[in-house]
């Protein structure tokens, strides 16, 4: 059951994003399609309303820009990323990240069809039903695993570097960051790769976030601004900096496709082969006298 009521707009505008969609589909189940000559086309014609070369002749800067052959990524300069697999994928999350900038991706009705279809080529799995909102950030993108009838809302970073999976029926607010990798607190290149998952109908609300090899549960729920370090049981509600279960839901025990008590957890794989070990404890609790805020005339 949803709380959303159906909506529609003018028939021939929808039969024409209609068409776009069935020609993007064909284009990208097409093994011989060139990912990057597609990605600038249509950002030329969706940025500039013209075609590539009319583009480059006129505004030579703005279309070698819409090249993703001509554009670096974050992810290009990690040590795990894997080059051939980010190769094939990056002309379509250049595709994703900057339509997401002009009408067509504000618009639902193309912007989500048109992630949909993106998602199918560049996720190691997506399920039916995968809804997007824009100006979402992926790390690579290949190391997504999603579900049926996942909701991702706008301006939420996943970092899935080592993974990330999100299980049916999973919803992730407005601004919420999601890790799958983590840095040591002494030596910042000493990298670990931990995979993240999120359960069956678990949320994970505005503005939170859920650190590297955190498993949440089927139907738990992380509050609005917490940050997660660990994991949270099915049905729990998880609040605070560090979040702590401190509610459950009323609901009658079950079968869980995702239940942190026993679920598998990532022990990790290390990124940097200069940090091959374990990486060891790096911090200790403060004294008594450490933990007391003073002013700057007790300072001086």
């Amino acid at each position: 059951m949803t709380w959303l009521k159906p909506v529609s707009i003018d028939g021939d505008a929808q039969a024409a994003y209609n068409e776009f969609l069935r020609d993007l589909e064909g284009r990208l189940a097409d093994p011989a399609t060139d990912r990057s000559v597609l990605a600038r086309d249509i950002l030329a014609q969706a940025m500039y309303g013209r075609a590539y070369g009319q583009l480059l002749a006129d505004a030579p800067l703005a279309a070698l820009n819409l090249d993703a052959r001509n554009v670096t990524f974050e992810a290009e300069s990690y040590m795990a990323t894997d080059a051939e697999r980010f190769a094939q994928v990056k002309p379509l999350l250049w595709l994703w990240k900057n339509l997401d900038l002009t009408p067509v991706g504000q618009n639902p009705v193309t912007g989500i069809p048109v992630r949909r279809l993106l998602a199918g080529h560049i996720f190691k799995r997506v399920g039916r039903n995968f809804k997007c909102w824009q100006n979402v950030e992926f790390s690579v993108g290949y190391n997504m695993e999603v579900g049926d009838d996942v909701v991702v809302h706008r301006y939420v970073l996943l970092d899935d570097i080592g993974g990330i999976e999100l299980h049916d029926g999973a919803s992730v607010s407005d601004y919420v960051n999601i890790y799958s990798h983590t840095h040591s607190v002494l030596d910042g290149p000493d990298v670990t790769l931990r995979r993240t998952v999120i359960g069956r109908g678990a949320r994970i609300t505005y503005h939170s976030t859920v650190l590297a090899g955190s498993v949440i549960s089927d139907d738990a729920m992380l509050a609005t601004h917490a940050l997660l370090r660990g994991d949270i049981p099915p049905h729990g509600i998880a609040m605070g900096v560090p979040a702590k279960v401190t509610r459950f839901k009323l609901r009658l025990p079950r079968e869980y496709d995702v239940d942190a008590r026993v679920y598998p957890h990532d022990p990790g794989r290390k990124a940097n082969p200069q940090f091959p070990g374990p990486t060891p404890n790096q911090t200790r609790k403060p004294a008594p006298e450490e933990n007391q805020v003073r002013t700057p005339q007790e300072q001086s």
